[in-house]
């Protein structure tokens, strides 16, 4: 029995529930095939700058709040 038939048999004898766990495999196979395809996106040294000072005060705010709580658990 080839490979192929294997799966084929495999599948037809899965119950029901177990049939969408396979077609969500499926689903990411067939995703992770397309992705390889895709070139990776280049970074541009600007706008990485440029998302670093937008959210360079958020940042620092998240950081401050987290030490203190830090610092709190620490006592």
């Amino acid at each position: 029995m080839s490979l192929k038939e294997q799966v084929v048999w495999e599948v037809e004898h899965l119950p029901e529930t177990e049939l969408q766990h396979v077609a969500d495999y499926f689903a990411f196979l067939k995703y992770r095939a397309r992705h390889k395809r895709l070139p990776a996106p280049a970074l541009d040294p600007g706008s990485l700058a440029a998302l670093y000072a937008e959210f360079a005060e958020e940042d620092q705010a998240l950081a401050e709040m987290g030490m203190e709580e830090y610092a709190q658990s620490l006592e």
